[in-house]
């Protein structure tokens, strides 16, 4: 099917209470394992780049998995950054994450440039895919280590209706809607692979489970 693109942020109220509220243990954790399984001994330090951090449920697991890393969440909803800062303080982690309002490509993230930069669930979102590559390839230091998850879009509408049924059929009527919006207005692999072409960077196109794509790669 043809890609149906969704609202770029998600900062109604309800959205980010249910985002907030949801059991994302699963694809969250295999972010964070499939991170680490390509980053290798010693995993993520310096200082990180989370895009897209939402209400930063992954940005405090990469935390806990990565003691060694500081890192940067940024996201361009307003509603989401609240509950992720409610999150960061709550799991007593202020001194390692910090959450900025920017939303791309209008804005930037505190600093210039970062020894990783990450990113789960932010492309679908985006009427412009370039614009998070370009911002990949001027925040991610030379050689630094990239790693971007996303939902795959489906090969037809129904697909995307099973998937809904098969993985979210016990969320909130807003969680099940949002899902099956993200799955049409996500990319296929293919369509990755020309936007990290166009963008000149050398990252491999992975396909994760049923409903994921994995970018991976350094600058």
């Amino acid at each position: 099917m043809n890609r149906i693109p969704e609202p770029e942020l998600m900062d109604e109220a309800e959205q980010a209470r249910a985002y907030s509220e949801a059991d994302f243990a699963e694809p969250h954790d295999r972010f964070v394992n499939l991170c680490e399984e390509f980053v290798g001994p010693g995993g993520l330090a310096g200082t990180i780049l989370d895009l897209g951090c939402g209400p930063a449920d992954v940005t405090v697991r990469l935390a806990r998995r990565f003691p060694r890393a500081i890192i940067h969440g940024v996201d361009g909803a307003d509603a989401m950054l609240a509950h992720g800062h409610a999150r960061v303080q709550r799991e007593g982690l202020g001194h390692r994450i910090e959450l900025t309002r920017a939303l791309l490509p209008h804005d930037a993230p505190p600093l210039l440039q970062y020894d990783a930069v990450v990113s789960n669930s932010l492309l679908h979102h985006l009427h412009d895919a370039d614009v998070l590559w370009e911002a990949v390839g001027r925040w991610a230091k030379p050689g630094a280590p990239v790693f971007v998850m996303d939902l795959r879009r489906p090969a037809t509408v129904e697909d995307a209706r099973r998937l809904v049924t098969v993985n979210a059929a016990a969320e909130p009527e807003v969680l099940q809607r949002d899902f099956f919006n993200s799955l049409c207005a996500a990319f296929a692999a293919d369509e990755v692979r020309a936007q990290l072409r166009r963008a000149g960077l050398a990252l491999e196109v992975l396909e994760v489970g049923d409903r994921h794509l994995v970018a991976r790669g350094h600058r």
